[in-house]
């Protein structure tokens, strides 16, 4: 763990040579540091090292971090970036910054429902299947618009804009990281306040730096901050 400061000071650097290629401030993109699989240790380290925002992908993993003797009174961002399912939103509505992951506007409902009940506003993304992959969760590009004006009139949540996991091809990320910003500029015309529509979560550890030339203004950062999945 010893490394994982270095690893978070020299994707740093390179988040700011990709800022700088982009004519963008490094300012507008935040770094997640991506957690899952990793120990609430691992998590203290590169808190102590300044990184404030985690994300995490699966629910039992999340709430046993989030209850870690190691991690106790930090104050730690956390991110919901995995598959949620609708009947999980009820566990973490209460401790997330942001859910990365909605691919349905059921689940944006539910979020609403279970949101309303702890007296809150949480802010979501929609998960859009830029590679158009079976594989891959998120909702089809030509249908996400729609979507995004049913999930405009729910009460206590707010959609802050989008995410997608990009294909491996370095062209083919690119274009899907283009089409994801596309698509939120036509969604922001329609928006009923288009100034909440900032963000573009997009990017991981071998692609963020096309995502930032491309608009990223969250990219998901995990093994090259700490490391191979074990």
């Amino acid at each position: 763990m010893d490394s994982i400061s270095s690893n978070l000071v020299a994707v740093r650097e390179q988040i700011a040579e990709a800022c700088r290629k982009a004519g963008r401030s490094e300012d507008d993109v935040t770094l997640l540091a991506v957690s899952k699989t990793k120990s609430a240790a691992a998590v203290r380290e590169a808190w102590k090292a300044g990184q404030r925002e985690f994300g995490e992908s699966y629910v039992q993993e999340f709430l046993e971090k989030c209850e870690a003797p190691e991690l106790s009174g930090l104050p730690i961002s956390w991110h919901f970036i995995g598959h949620l399912q609708s009947n999980k939103v009820r566990q973490i509505v209460d401790k997330v910054t942001m859910v990365h992951g909605i691919d349905k506007v059921s689940t944006a409902r539910e979020l609403s429902k279970r949101a309303a009940q702890h007296d809150l506003t949480v802010d979501f993304l929609l998960e859009v299947n830029t590679s158009r992959e079976a594989s891959k969760y998120g909702l089809d590009p030509d249908s996400v618009l729609r979507a995004a004006e049913e999930c405009f009139t729910l009460p206590n949540v707010r959609l802050r804009g989008l995410m997608t996991i990009a294909s491996y091809d370095s062209t083919a990320a690119r274009r899907e990281f283009s089409e994801l910003r596309e698509t939120l500029d036509k969604i922001r015309k329609n928006a009923p306040d288009p100034s909440q529509l900032t963000e573009l979560s997009m990017g991981m550890s071998g692609d963020f730096e096309e995502a930032i030339l491309e608009g990223a203004t969250m990219i998901r950062i995990g093994t090259a901050i700490f490391g191979a999945r074990a």
